[in-house]
């Protein structure tokens, strides 16, 4: 079994992706092709915003973001603790602060008591200036936007949603990837909208924004890739992959993203009917839609986690841990000033399980998987 089953995802679009590529190879314009141009007006249509800039990958992305809202040295970014490395990497190689911000541990999303916290104590202090949110879509499951949007406006904070898992998420108020002043995703290929190599986009309504990313992504080119205006970055998505990419968002928009939403219901359906609260659930707020990049539950402890881990394995189950430690207590940031506490953090790091997710999992593979895991809390092997 695939921990997600892109060799099956391939099979099923076999045809109109090998079409795709042979295109490309066929027509020699390999970097910025008519296809690169093609998606993201797709891209930007899906999602409802003006601007669609794709890019090398998600990292690229946030930094671009991050370039053309100045940030720099002296700044702080609020940054979710629990999440990805890249999320918080990209501020510290704009020579900016990461400020670390708990987590809601039913969401796995940003806390908005904790992003106060931070704020106020940032502010206290009186030494970085104040910059910017990068708030998080954990899992496919868009942050609280309405909230964080009320505490940016009151400090005059820039929103950057970091949707490199969260495309497709839906809230009252969008679609993820338009729900940021700037926003982000990456086309990894085991997200929810992946290509067959790296690729990423950044997303904005700002003209001045998109504008500089486009200098920005090829050099920092002016009128022409020979007239450079200022210090740039190599960074656009090949022609290949964005055919590919083509292919898969309308197979994402006409039944991907309904797919697994099945597969997450039937999981918390019969997770829960036989264990009730034994484990916890991913829970999803009234007026959200997840995603789905990872259905992670919710274990007692490490040693549980392992337990089940080895158990998963030895019959054939892949799981994975997503993620072992905050970002606060990664190496390369031991030197970061802590504001705040983050408890939830630490507590899901030790704890958190993903189980197999994608579109072409059956009910059957749905049953065998919790079958596995229920008989193993049950007997506690």
């Amino acid at each position: 079994m695939e921990f997600r089953d892109l060799k099956k995802q391939y099979q099923v679009l076999k045809a109109d992706i090998d079409d795709a590529m042979q295109k490309v190879a066929a027509s020699g314009n390999y970097i910025m092709g008519g296809p690169v141009i093609e998606l993201e007006e797709q891209l930007a249509d899906y999602v409802g915003v003006k601007h669609c800039i794709t890019c090398a990958n998600g990292t690229d992305a946030l930094t671009l973001a991050l370039k053309s809202l100045g940030i720099g040295k002296g700044d702080a970014v609020f940054v979710p603790d629990f999440t990805f490395f890249a999320s918080a990497e990209v501020v510290a190689l704009e020579g900016a602060t990461p400020v670390f911000v708990d987590v809601n541990p039913r969401t796995f999303n940003i806390d908005v008591v904790s992003l106060k916290e931070a704020i106020d104590a940032v502010e206290n202090e009186g030494i970085l200036k104040m910059k910017a949110i990068i708030a998080v879509d954990l899992f496919g499951l868009p942050a609280d936007f309405i909230a964080v949007r009320k505490i940016a406006k009151q400090h005059g904070l820039y929103v950057i949603e970091d949707g490199a898992q969260g495309f497709g998420g839906r809230m009252a108020e969008g679609i993820a990837c338009s729900l940021g002043d700037i926003s982000t995703t990456s086309f990894f290929p085991a997200k929810p909208l992946g290509c067959y190599g790296d690729g990423g986009a950044v997303f904005t309504n700002n003209d001045e924004w998109a504008d500089m990313i486009r200098s920005l992504r090829i050099h920092g080119k002016g009128r022409n890739k020979y007239d450079n205006v200022r210090i740039g970055m190599n960074s656009r998505i090949d022609t290949l992959q964005a055919a590919i990419l083509q292919v898969k968002l309308n197979a994402f928009k006409e039944h991907e993203l309904e797919a697994v939403n099945h597969v997450a219901a039937q999981y918390t359906r019969l997770i829960n009917q036989a264990l009730g609260n034994a484990i916890t659930t991913p829970y999803i707020s009234e007026g959200y839609m997840s995603s789905w990049a990872q259905y992670t539950l919710q274990l007692t402890d490490a040693s549980q986690r392992m337990g089940i881990q080895t158990h998963m394995k030895e019959t054939g189950i892949p799981t994975m841990i997503y993620y072992p430690t905050p970002m606060s207590m990664q190496t390369a940031f031991s030197s970061v000033h802590s504001y705040v506490d983050t408890p939830n953090a630490q507590k899901l790091s030790q704890c958190v399980l993903s189980l197999p997710m994608h579109p072409y999992l059956t009910d059957e593979d749905i049953q065998m998987i919790v079958d596995a895991l229920v008989a193993n809390i049950k007997t506690g092997k």
